[in-house]
C-alpha cells in the first residue's frame, strides 16, 4: 500500500515573504480587531519597559548608595507602580482574549475558502487526491497556521516594541554602556539564521510524512473489512511503522536543532548580562569614588537598570527567534494550504459563459436555456496520458428522449464517456454538444443541473432518509418526497424503520444496507426531475426481485428523457433504445437487444454466458 499523494504542491526552499504576506492579509481583514490588539501590546510592552525605569529610581532615590537611606515620596511611588501593574494584568488579558478571537477568525476565513475551492473543483482532482491529504490541509495545517499567525502577530509585536523601548532606556542612560550590550546581536542573527534553515528542511519532511500517515488512518478505517477477511492486519502495522518511523527521525532531527537554537540565544543573552555588569560595575565603582571611566558617570540604578534590560532584553529576542523559527516549521503546511487555495480546476467556464450563465456559487437561472437531451460526440478524443489514449475520433449521436446502454469489458471507455457527457472531464480534441451547441460554451452548472447520476456504490450524507432524498431539492414537501420513494418501491422498507423517513442512516449510510442506500439514491434523482439520466450499474446492489419492480419505475420514468445505461447485468438492458458495444474506445456493435443478438457478435456471446449462469444459479436454489 501506498500513502503518498500524487500531488504534492511544490514548496520552496527559502522563507517566501509573498507566501506569509497573503496568510497575514487573513489577519488584516480584520482590520478592527487588528487595531486593537496593536494598542493594546504596544500598551502593555511601554509598562514592560518602565519597570527598570523605576527601579533605577527607586534605588538612586531611596537606596542612593554611599549616602543616607530616604523614605521621601515612597508613598507617591508606591502607588505608581501599583497602577502600572494592575493596567499591565488589564492589557494581558485584553491581549490574550483578542489574539484568541483572532485565531478563531483566521481559522474561519480559510477554512471558508478552502471549502469553497473544494466545491468548485473539476472531479479530476478527487480522481488524483486522497481524503487523507484534504483532511490534513483542512483540520491539521489551517488549524496549526491561524495558531502560529494570530499569535505571532502578538509575540512580534511585544517583542519588537519591547526592544525598541529597552535600546531607547539603555541609550538614553549611557549609550555607551548600550553599545556594548548590543555587541551580541550580530552573532545572534547569524546563529539565527543558519539553524532555522536546517529546521525548515527537516520540518517540511515532517509534515510530509504527516499527510501519509493521515492518509493511512484513513485508508485503515475505510477498508477495515478488508483488512479482516484479507488478513492484512500484521503487513499493514509493519507498513504503518515504517511511515511513522520516517516522520520520527525527521521530527527527532527538528527537535534537536530547535533544542540547541534556544540555549544558544541564552548564552548570548547571558554573555550581554555578563558586559553589563563588568563595564557598568566599573563604572558604579568609578563613580563611587569620585572618578570616570570611559563611559562616563554611570550610577548603582543605572547599572541595575541596564542588567535587569540586558538580562530581560534577550526574552524578546528570543521570542522573535521563536516566530521566525515557527514560520520556517510552518512553511510547509501554508505552501500546502495556499497551494490548495491556488489550485486550478481542470475544467473551466469561459468567461463569457460566466458572464452569462453565472458561475457555481452565483448561477444567473434566469438565462438557462431549456435541456431537451440531444447529445452529439464530435470527432473526439480524451486521454489521461497523452501516451495512452483512451477514445480516438470518436462519434455518436444520443437523440434527445433516447435510452442507450453501454456494455463492454472493464476499461473499455463506458466511464469516460459517462465522464465526459457530465462534464466532468472535457474533451482533448473534438466536441460535445448539447441540443446543438459547444456545452463548453455554457456553463457547468447549467448542464449538471439537468443530470441525474445514480452510481453503483451510492453516497449517502449524514442526515435522516428526507434529508438524503431531497438532498437535491431541499424546498421539496412532504408529498414529493413520499412519492418519489414510493416510485421506486423505497417506501416498504423506509417505513419499516423505527423513525420512518425521520431515521438517522448515519455516516456515508452505515445504518443502511447497499440495496437500501441505492433505493434512497434513486429516488433523490427521480425527485429532482432531472432531464438526462446516467445509470452506472445502478441496480447492481439490489436483489432481482426489487430490481424488476424498479426497472419497470425506471422505464416510466425515463419516458421523453435521455438516458445513458452502463450495465454489466444484460438483462437490465434489453428495453434500450440503443445497445452500444464498447471496445478499445470504440463502438463495435450497436442496435437494440434483437438486433445484436441476431448479430452473433460480442454482444451474442456475452448474453448467452449470462443466460447460462443465471439459469445454473436458478437451478442451484
Amino acid at each position: 500500500m501506498s500513502y503518498d499523494n500524487e500531488q504534492e504542491f511544490n514548496q520552496n526552499s527559502k522563507m517566501d515573504g509573498k507566501l506569509w504576506k497573503r496568510l497575514f492579509h487573513y489577519a488584516f481583514r480584520n482590520r478592527g480587531l487588528l487595531i486593537r490588539i496593536i494598542v493594546t501590546m504596544l500598551f502593555v510592552s511601554v509598562i514592560d519597559a518602565l519597570y527598570p525605569v523605576l527601579t533605577r529610581y527607586a534605588i538612586d532615590r531611596f537606596v542612593r548608595p554611599g549616602e543616607a537611606p530616604s523614605t521621601d515620596g515612597i508613598w507617591v511611588f508606591f502607588a505608581i507602580y501599583t497602577v502600572l501593574v494592575i493596567l499591565q494584568g488589564i492589557g494581558t488579558m485584553r491581549f490574550i482574549s483578542r489574539s484568541g478571537d483572532m485565531e478563531m477568525a483566521i481559522s474561519y476565513a480559510i477554512r471558508q475558502e478552502a471549502y469553497l475551492k473544494l466545491q468548485t473543483l473539476s472531479f479530476s482532482f478527487y480522481d488524483k487526491t486522497s481524503v487523507g491529504y484534504l483532511m490534513a490541509r483542512m483540520v491539521s495545517d489551517v488549524s496549526r497556521l491561524s495558531d502560529m499567525i494570530a499569535w505571532s502577530i502578538t509575540d512580534f509585536l511585544w517583542s519588537f516594541s519591547y526592544i525598541i523601548f529597552c535600546f531607547a532606556a539603555m541609550f538614553w542612560f549611557n549609550w555607551k554602556l548600550a553599545l556594548i550590550v548590543a555587541a551580541v546581536i550580530p552573532p545572534l542573527a547569524v546563529v539565527s539564521l543558519f539553524i532555522q534553515r536546517e529546521i525548515l528542511k527537516y520540518q517540511r519532511v515532517a509534515r510530509k510524512h504527516n499527510s501519509r500517515i493521515t492518509g493511512a488512518f484513513n485508508e485503515g478505517i475505510m477498508g477495515a473489512m478488508t483488512t479482516k477477511t484479507l488478513v492484512r492486519e500484521e503487513q499493514n502495522a509493519a507498513e504503518f511503522e515504517s511511515i511513522t518511523t520516517d516522520m520520527r527521525k525527521a521530527s527527532i532531527k527538528a527537535s534537536v536543532l530547535s533544542a540547541t537554537f534556544f540555549p544558544l540565544v541564552i548564552s548570548l543573552g547571558a554573555i550581554g548580562t555578563a558586559l553589563a555588569l563588568i563595564f557598568g560595575g566599573a563604572g558604579v565603582e568609578a563613580t563611587l569614588g569620585g572618578s570616570e571611566t570611559f563611559l562616563g558617570i554611570i550610577t548603582a540604578g543605572t547599572l541595575v537598570s541596564f542588567v535587569n534590560y540586558a538580562s530581560s532584553l534577550f526574552d524578546p529576542i528570543q521570542q522573535l527567534a521563536g516566530i521566525f523559527a515557527d514560520m520556517q516549521s510552518a512553511q510547509a503546511s501554508a505552501e500546502r494550504v495556499l497551494g490548495l487555495l491556488d489550485t486550478e480546476s481542470e475544467v473551466k467556464d469561459t468567461p463569457e459563459a460566466e458572464a452569462k450563465y453565472g458561475t457555481m456559487m452565483d448561477p444567473k437561472r434566469e438565462n438557462w436555456e431549456a435541456i431537451s437531451g440531444d447529445i452529439v460526440f464530435d470527432h473526439v478524443d480524451f486521454y489521461y496520458k497523452e501516451s495512452e489514449p483512451l477514445l480516438r475520433d470518436f462519434n455518436l449521436h444520443i437523440h434527445a428522449g433516447e435510452t442507450i446502454a453501454l456494455v463492454g469489458e472493464t476499461g473499455a471507455g463506458k466511464s469516460t464517456i459517462v465522464n465526459l457527457i457530465c462534464r466532468f472531464y472535457e474533451p482533448k480534441n473534438g466536441r460535445i454538444l448539447i441540443d446543438g451547441r459547444d456545452y463548453r460554451e455554457r456553463s457547468q452548472l447549467w448542464l449538471q443541473s439537468s443530470l441525474g447520476y445514480v452510481l453503483q456504490s451510492p453516497h449517502l450524507f449524514s442526515g435522516t432518509i428526507r434529508d438524503n432524498i431531497r438532498f437535491g431539492c431541499p424546498d421539496a414537501d412532504e408529498e414529493r418526497v413520499r412519492r418519489a420513494a414510493a416510485m421506486v418501491h423505497a417506501d416498504t422498507f423506509i417505513e419499516q424503520q423505527p423513525k420512518g423517513y425521520d431515521t438517522e442512516v448515519g455516516e456515508g449510510g452505515v445504518r443502511l444496507s447497499t440495496g437500501q442506500k441505492q433505493l434512497i439514491s434513486f429516488a433523490r434523482v427521480i425527485l429532482a426531475d432531472p432531464q438526462i439520466f446516467v445509470l452506472d450499474e445502478a441496480t447492481s446492489s439490489i436483489d432481482t426481485e426489487t430490481e424488476q419492480l424498479i426497472q419497470s419505475a425506471i422505464t416510466e420514468v425515463l419516458k421523453d428523457r435521455t438516458s445513458i445505461v452502463v450495465a454489466h447485468r444484460l438483462s437490465t438492458i434489453r428495453n434500450a433504445n440503443r445497445i452500444l458495444v464498447i471496445r478499445d474506445g470504440a463502438i463495435v456493435e450497436q442496435g437494440d437487444h434483437e438486433t445484436l443478438l441476431k448479430l452473433g457478435g460480442y454482444y451474442h456471446d456475452l448474453y448467452m454466458h449470462q443466460y447460462e449462469e443465471d439459469a445454473m444459479q436458478e437451478a442451484l436454489k
